[in-house]
């Protein structure tokens, strides 16, 4: 890894793996204050899938967390359009898909930081205008 743009983007690949890897109960209690759409983390976990090619051919992932990445993004194309509506915490209890994608996250967790229980992002402020 020898770029700022990669470490920024592994940075931000393993927050979102933070997110998914956590036990649902705790995924919940984040997403209770936001409103997040289905389909949205699923665009965004495609997007994570696609970058981490490039960023395990340049050393920023183990060949092990790309086979995990793989198997993500072959298990996000099983997942049918029905199940990509709506609001993501009543996906996470409805669709069998995220308890698999949780154990994978968990393998990229562990095989990069040593540990899967990591803190989950915190969110974004926005931004008010006011100095």
């Amino acid at each position: 890894m020898n770029d700022l743009g990669d470490a920024n983007l592994r940075t931000w690949t393993l927050r979102f793996m933070a997110l998914l890897a956590a036990d649902a109960p705790d995924q919940l209690a984040w997403l209770r204050e936001r409103e997040l759409e289905t389909k949205d983390v699923v665009d965004e976990l495609e997007l994570i899938c696609q970058i981490s090619e490039g960023l395990a051919e340049r050393g920023a992932f183990a060949p092990q967390n790309l086979r995990s990445f793989r198997a993500i993004g072959r298990r996000l194309g099983r997942i049918d359009g029905t199940c990509r509506t709506g609001l993501w915490a009543d996906a996470l209890s409805a669709d069998p898909a995220w308890s698999e994608i949780r154990h994978l996250a968990r393998q990229v967790l562990l095989t990069t930081l040593g540990d899967w229980r990591q803190p989950l992002p915190r969110p974004v402020r926005p931004h008010t205008g006011d100095h």
